[in-house]
């Protein structure tokens, strides 16, 4: 049999899939009663399974009018934001490399998309004439327009 915090993973899994927009408004009350549990392991729950890493946004009120609203948010836009939040003017050639070597390895892009980011970033970074400012938007710019055609 499984344990309290697997079947309450599973309760909540369920009512995502069945949403066609990814999110999702329950009670803990209403939560607690299907399951049988009290409301901490629910929130244990949340805690440790729905976390931002794990592609879900959780918003939480507690109280008369509570609510939990999950949020499954696909991983890749969390890669994006991640990989853009790390773009400024201190990161150096091989970082962003690596970035581009991560969104292949991980089927983001394809091996031809990569080789052209390898050469615009290549070309970025040695340019006599851009300015690091005008590196930085450049970069973000084409992270930005990978993130919006995925």
């Amino acid at each position: 049999m499984s344990n309290i915090a697997d079947m309450i993973e599973s309760y909540i899994l369920r009512q995502l899939a069945s949403r066609q927009d990814g999110q999702v408004e329950l009670r803990r009350t209403d939560i607690a009663d299907e399951i049988s549990c009290a409301p901490s392991q629910i929130s244990y729950v949340l805690s440790t399974r729905f976390t931002q890493d794990k592609g879900f946004v959780v918003e939480s009120r507690r109280g008369l009018g509570g609510f939990i609203r999950i949020v499954q948010v696909p991983l890749k836009d969390l890669v994006y934001e991640d990989m853009l939040s790390k773009i400024d003017e201190t990161t150096d050639m091989g970082t962003v490399q690596s970035m581009v070597r991560y969104l292949a390895q991980h089927g983001m892009v394809e091996t031809r998309e990569a080789a052209l980011m390898m050469q615009t970033v290549t070309g970025l970074y040695h340019s006599k004439t851009l300015a690091v400012k005008e590196r930085v938007q450049m970069l973000k710019t084409m992270l930005l327009t990978l993130e919006n055609f995925t």
